[in-house]
């Protein structure tokens, strides 16, 4: 199931890594201040709607059910908030002040984190985001019934 789940998610990844590179290349390379750029690049923004969009068009030309298109917006969801956890175990491991470090990133607060915070932080972070996925595929799933039929 997770091999089909990550065929059918192939054009998703290619946008996730579109994503977090242009994160890091914005908060490192550009320098652009967290609160004026982190919406342009939004991880968690992208995979709702993929969550959203995906689901709508699994269930009407792949047959999917509803479980099955929650568990694959869950599936998208938990690939997302370990990329976002993994680069920010990069971005405290080598020091390196970015997206993935930023408090307000973190806790909304300006003051800076530990490590462990953040971690706990990205850990909160994935169980929520999960179960926002997992609604957003739902609803997607619930949209799908509104496209036509696959041709034969």
């Amino acid at each position: 199931m997770l091999r089909e789940y990550a065929r059918l998610a192939a054009p998703y990844f290619v946008m996730l890594a579109i994503m977090t590179t242009g994160r890091w290349v914005q908060g490192t390379v550009f320098r652009v201040p967290y609160q004026q750029g982190t919406h342009v690049f939004s991880i968690v923004t992208l995979t709702l709607f993929a969550s959203l969009f995906c689901a709508m068009f699994l269930r009407r030309w792949q047959g999917f059910r509803l479980g099955r298109a929650a568990a694959f917006a869950m599936f998208m969801a938990v690939v997302s908030q370990l990329v976002i956890g993994l680069s920010t175990v990069v971005s405290y491991g080598l020091d390196i002040p970015s997206y993935f470090s930023n408090p307000m990133a973190l806790t909304r607060q300006p003051e800076p984190v530990t490590f462990l915070a953040a971690m706990g932080f990205r850990a909160g972070g994935l169980v929520a985001n999960t179960i926002l996925n997992a609604i957003a595929g739902a609803l997607g799933w619930a949209l799908g019934g509104l496209l036509p039929a696959k041709a034969p």
